[in-house]
């Protein structure tokens, strides 16, 4: 059992060393200054060029990592998994070799640790749960960062475009007013000031603005932004008033953000059933019946 034992810890210490150096070496190389510049040059595509076009060109990954295990080596599957990877705020080539790796790396750790614990002989079973735990887990730790980033930048949309408004009455223009909203969310809305600025950087590469819009939509999948794209391409199209076209979404998503508010308010009290059920109604009876129970079992021995 102890040679068994030594062999298993060895065994590991060995893999984790070289899936660690192996992916600090290639994560460092893919870092480098001359690698970002190289992947810069080669992902700038045309001014019409939309963003599921971008996302699906597989060139702008290091050649070193293209036939890796994990890799999708389809262009389809490749703009599918950088699609997700853009929804969660990861936009680097880089994360798709990140994500490949601790699609295999986490699996092979997590198995070899409960192998550890539990023991060679009786602690398969175990360790195959423990991989496909972790097999599972990057996509739906990704899946929840979808989600929470949606959440973020759909409540955040409200006062976006309030400074839209401010600013466009101001005199602005519709740019300006971009710049100038993802300058001040970038403290309290962080997701959104980037998506912005990603609007801004598009545009001053010569792409039209509408097509900055629909590109924004595209990445992050949020109801409350589609209709704002909409809106736009609708004001621009027909030349009605931008402010007051403003004002109205602002209003409506404003109102939406509150009864989404109120629904999870609602919602809470279903939700503290199970904590007080397990955790505080146990010790409650403890406490209150408790010495009740040991008064009776004295009075009853004395009899």
């Amino acid at each position: 059992m102890a040679l068994d034992l030594i062999i298993t810890l060895v065994a590991s210490f060995f893999a984790v060393a070289l899936l660690a150096g192996y992916g600090a070496s290639s994560i460092l190389g893919a870092l480098s200054p001359e690698r970002r510049r190289l992947r810069r040059l080669t992902t700038i595509g045309p001014s019409g060029e939309n963003f599921d076009s971008t996302l699906t060109l597989v060139d702008n990954i290091d050649p070193r990592f293209k036939n890796l295990p994990g890799i999708p080596k389809s262009p389809k599957e490749m703009g599918r998994l950088r699609r997700r990877l853009a929804m969660a705020g990861y936009t680097s080539p880089t994360t798709v070799v990140v994500f490949a790796f601790l699609n295999l790396a986490t699996p092979v750790l997590l198995g070899l640790a409960t192998l550890t614990v539990t023991g060679v002989r009786n602690g398969w079973l175990f360790a195959a749960l423990a991989a496909a735990v972790g097999y599972l887990a990057p996509g739906m730790l990704l899946a929840r960062k979808i989600e929470q980033r949606k959440r973020d930048i759909r409540e955040a949309l409200p006062d976006a475009l309030d400074l839209f408004i401010v600013c466009v009455e101001a005199g602005c223009g519709l740019d300006q007013a971009i710049v100038k909203a993802a300058d001040e969310l970038d403290l309290t809305y962080p997701a959104l000031a980037y998506e912005l600025r990603l609007i801004t950087t598009e545009i001053r590469a010569g792409k039209p603005r509408i097509e900055a819009f629909k590109n924004f939509a595209a990445r992050t999948k949020v109801d409350d932004v589609q209709s704002l794209v909409a809106l736009l391409v609708q004001t621009d199209k027909f030349g009605t008033s931008l402010a007051r076209a403003l004002r109205t979404h602002a209003d409506t998503s404003r109102t939406k953000r509150r009864q989404n508010a109120e629904e999870r308010a609602g919602k809470l009290g279903v939700k503290l059933v199970f904590p007080l059920v397990l955790c505080l109604f146990p010790a409650l009876y403890i406490v209150v019946l408790g010495p009740a129970v040991i008064t009776f079992v004295r009075v009853f021995k004395q009899l």
